[in-house]
């Protein structure tokens, strides 16, 4: 079991000397909402945590999903807590970044976190692959495909670039020169290596999403830009086997220029994607490894792009368009979640690349703590002293809840657990952030695509 620092011995700290990090004001939460209709809200926690405690208390918990309830024969992570054996290749990917972040907190013993990291690797050896890429889903007994749709049944290109971010972040990470974190880094570099990213440009100066044995590239799906595959362009770059070239990436994914924004929104000049931004998922799985501190091309300042569309999802929120209950600078955040309407969807401003009803995602406002830290903090603490009797639970925040229809999802979801973890910690330290970008590979890839890693808007 993952060992955390149990809450009551936590909640003893209240009201001490705060952290580094510092302590958010412990007020009531400010609201927009004035209706009568609106389900009454009021503190069901007690107690004040310093921002310090409650940090470690959400990593501890939300980390518990990668490692107690981890697919036990694989080490893989489950796509989500009623899936059984069906395991997430990119929810993985983000596992293995919430584990390092749990070893650098003392969560979980490092040679013990090796020890899984290299069982997981061996598992992903000889389960299946297409031209080096990993299926969105697969069996976590047998490694066997899990087709994600009808014609979804071979290789996903995203979901194997999430996986593989992890996996070097896990490379980079357990650096030491001894036989298991030896073994580790050599497993991963002949499996990365494997993935033939070339294959999938299907002739084209172009990526496509899906291949399969079946159906070829019947689904059509080019990886092109704003969304949250950058990581795939700029691993594909960086691959010493099998690269792509610059173009691909300016055709492709920049798409010749065409994913330039540069309209004011909320205050905001936002430089890629489209109107609003979409849903903050783009702002969180392509950089848990990849810098965006340290990010700029012909296209964009990256430091600007995620603090600009998190912002403007934020301020979407607080100017409530709609009248939704309690929506406020404590209750933010708009992404891909379960839904109480339609199951799942994408939830984003003006409905525009997902639908706005209501539903509020927590890991949209947490994985944003780098961007916008004093507004995820506040987010964080009406989350748990709030809503916590209906939100928390084993493995940290539940997936969404939507306070307009009093609905509370019972789920957890691996690609919404891991960003928590991993960007409080790049919030907290830059961890993940630094030990990704220390990877040569992915340097070379980076200045072949005409990235700047030396100049930033945070400076």
């Amino acid at each position: 079991m993952l060992k955390i620092i149990p809450y009551l011995f936590i909640s003893v700290l209240i009201l001490g000397a705060c952290s580094r990090e510092g302590c958010s004001d412990q007020s009531s939460p400010q609201t927009t909402d004035t209706t009568k209709n609106c389900v009454q809200i009021s503190r069901v926690i007690s107690g004040n945590l310093s921002d310090s405690a409650l940090l470690d208390l959400v990593q501890g918990q939300t980390i518990k999903y990668f490692w107690d309830f981890a697919e036990p024969t694989s080490g893989m992570a489950r796509e989500r807590n009623s899936s059984g054996t069906t395991v997430t290749t990119g929810g993985t990917g983000f596992g293995i970044m919430a584990i390092i972040a749990g070893v650098n907190r003392g969560f979980i013993g490092r040679d013990t976190a090796v020890g899984r990291l290299l069982h997981l690797c061996n598992f992903l050896k000889k389960a299946d692959r297409y031209h080096g890429a990993w299926s969105h889903w697969m069996d976590g007994y047998t490694g066997h495909t899990i087709p994600f749709s009808s014609k979804d049944n071979g290789g996903d290109l995203v979901e194997t670039g999430f996986l593989v971010q992890g996996l070097i972040a896990a490379r980079q990470y357990f650096n030491l020169q001894n036989q298991k974190e030896d073994s580790l880094r050599r497993i991963v570099d002949s499996l990365w290596y494997a993935v033939d990213w070339k294959w999938y440009q299907n002739g084209q100066n172009k990526l496509f999403w899906h291949w399969s044995p079946n159906y070829n590239f019947e689904m059509n799906h080019p990886i092109q830009g704003w969304n949250e595959a950058l990581i795939v362009y700029v691993l594909a770059a960086s691959s010493p086997t099998h690269t792509i070239t610059k173009e691909v990436y300016e055709n492709g994914w920049a798409d010749n220029g065409s994913i330039k924004n540069g309209k004011l929104y909320f205050g905001q000049i936002l430089p890629l994607g489209t109107a609003y931004g979409g849903p903050l998922f783009f702002e969180h799985y392509s950089f848990l490894g990849l810098d965006p501190r340290k990010l700029e091309d012909q296209y964009a300042n990256y430091w600007k792009q995620v603090v600009s569309h998190s912002l403007i999802n934020l301020n979407y929120c607080v100017s409530n368009p709609y009248k939704y209950c309690y929506y406020a600078d404590s209750c933010w955040g708009l992404t891909a979640s379960d839904d109480p309407e339609v199951g799942y969807q994408a939830h984003a401003p003006y409905n525009n690349w997902g639908a706005d009803n209501g539903t509020i995602t927590p890991t949209a406002a947490l994985s944003s703590f780098p961007y916008t830290p004093v507004e995820s903090m506040k987010a964080l603490r009406f989350f748990y002293y709030y809503l916590g009797n209906h939100l928390w639970g084993t493995y940290g925040f539940k997936d969404a809840f939507n306070l307009q229809k009093n609905w509370y999802a019972d789920s957890y979801l691996a690609i919404d657990e891991g960003p928590i973890a991993v960007m409080i910690e790049n919030y907290r330290s830059g961890l993940l952030w630094n030990v990704f970008m220390k990877n040569t590979d992915i340097q070379n890839g980076l200045s072949k695509l005409g990235f700047n890693t030396n100049n930033s808007l945070t400076k």
